[in-house]
């Protein structure tokens, strides 16, 4: 019962292959969840659209899943785990079923509502690309076991192991390391003037402010120079 409370009111699932009721419409397959849980008909049609809109889909409300795109069926699943008001969000490969364009259109679709939202998302993947770019830390598991967490910068920074070095050798590290960790201290003069950036700014942003300045750029947390990366 404990189990079944939680998954009803706690927590919700976005499937790898959407899951989606063919016979239903987007809407009620956005309310299906609500329906589980005894909200009356006119509240969870209300609720659902809503989340419909929220997510891009006005307008399609009465479609059935055959007649939207997997870009279209990934968002209807994402909605409806959505309208239940989950404080965690549980991902299971959600996106990997898509092409790579719908795809890092859901990534960003994600990021998005995350950020309006403040809630907690947990992601299975594969894909270390999509958990740099999505995770705010990251677990990285080897025969079932954790072998690191850390943030993105962390993990591919400071490897705690060879698997690890392994794993992240490809990764472009001006995309994943912040100036924060590449900063140097200013001088009177530059901390006056060049490119301003915030302290969460990828390398590959400082390189391209310097490049497109001249001047070494600016680490700036509200006014403050902490340091300059040239």
């Amino acid at each position: 019962n404990r189990l079944r409370e939680l998954r009803r009111h706690r927590a919700a699932m976005v499937f790898q292959h959407f899951g989606l009721l063919p016979h239903r419409s987007v809407l009620d397959n956005v309310a299906y969840g609500l329906e589980i849980q005894g909200i009356g008909k006119a509240e969870r049609r209300k609720r659902a659209a809503e989340v419909v809109a929220k997510v891009g889909l006005e307008g399609m409300e009465e479609r059935r899943p055959a007649q939207l795109s997997g870009g279209q069926q990934q968002r209807v699943g994402l909605a409806r785990a959505l309208a239940v008001d989950p404080q965690v969000l549980l991902f299971d490969e959600p996106f990997s079923a898509l092409d790579p364009l719908i795809r890092r259109d859901m990534q960003e679709e994600v990021v998005r509502l995350h950020q309006d939202e403040g809630r907690t998302m947990v992601f299975i993947t594969h894909d270390l690309t999509e958990a740099l770019r999505l995770g705010d830390r990251i677990a990285l598991m080897r025969d079932g076991r954790v072998v690191q967490l850390g943030t993105p910068e962390e993990i591919v920074g400071s490897p705690a192991d060879d698997y690890v070095r392994e794993f992240v050798r490809d990764v472009p590290r001006e995309q994943v390391m912040t100036v924060r960790t590449a900063m140097r201290a200013a001088s009177a003069a530059e901390a006056a003037r060049g490119p301003a950036l915030a302290p969460d700014a990828t390398v590959s942003e400082a390189i391209e402010a310097v490049a497109r300045s001249g001047d070494p750029a600016r680490v700036m947390d509200h006014g403050r120079c902490l340091g300059v990366v040239d």
